[in-house]
Order: structure tokens, then C-alpha cells, then sequence
């Protein structure tokens, strides 16, 4: 089955064409390569797809050339993309605590400069 067809299909990009596009862009790979559009696709193949939603990388359950609904387009993949990293959270005042003095102010630029590492 063609790359851009499932794509659309499994509800990655809204139109064949956006699909076709990102596949052109070089936005999807298997393995090291690149997938053109028309590159034939399988049950078991591994893509790492840069969506508008994010990076992905999924496992392909299911072959279909017709676009379901949102649940019928999850059926078609298995999401392996790993987890993003939770950052540290920001420094937090009180509601109502007034302005921050500098010696507050110091103590949140430093907060925050440890939270960037």
C-alpha cells in the first residue's frame, strides 16, 4: 500500500496531499532511509514521522486505503513513541504575595537557572 494513502488513512495529516507533501520534505523515515509517497508500506514496518502534532514513531498493525473516524484510524498503528521528558516546575509564588522584592526576584532567576540545565 502507498505511504501518502495510509498516512491519511491512519489520520496523521488531514489531506493525501499534506501527506504526500511532508513525505516529499523528507519528514518520514524507516529505518535510516527516507519514504517517498509511493514507496509500499507493510504490516510490521517502523516509521519515525515528524507530524504536526509532533515527533511519532510507529508500528504499523494494519493496512487500510480508506479514512475512518478518529478510533478506526488508532486501529491501524501502534504508538512506540517514548515518553518527553518532564521539566522541573516553575517557580511559584503565592496569589496575593505583593510584588517580588530583589532578594525574591534573585532567588527565582536562580530557580529557573538551575531548571534549564
Amino acid at each position: 500500500m502507498r505511504a501518502d494513502k495510509w498516512l491519511w488513512a491512519a489520520r496523521f495529516w488531514k489531506t493525501r496531499s499534506q501527506a504526500a507533501g511532508a513525505l516529499k520534505d523528507g519528514k518520514v523515515h524507516r529505518g535510516d532511509t527516507k519514504v517517498d509517497p509511493s514507496t509500499p508500506l507493510h504490516v510490521g514496518d517502523t516509521l519515525i514521522a515528524r507530524t504536526p502534532g509532533g515527533r511519532k514513531v510507529i508500528e504499523i498493525k494494519a493496512l487500510s486505503e480508506v479514512r475512518g473516524g478518529a478510533d478506526a484510524g488508532r486501529l491501524l498503528y501502534t504508538d512506540l513513541t517514548p515518553p518527553e521528558p518532564t521539566e522541573a516546575p516553575a517557580a511559584f509564588r503565592e496569589r496575593g504575595a505583593g510584588r517580588p522584592t530583589k532578594r525574591d526576584r534573585r532567588e527565582l532567576d536562580r530557580l529557573a537557572l538551575k531548571a534549564s540545565r
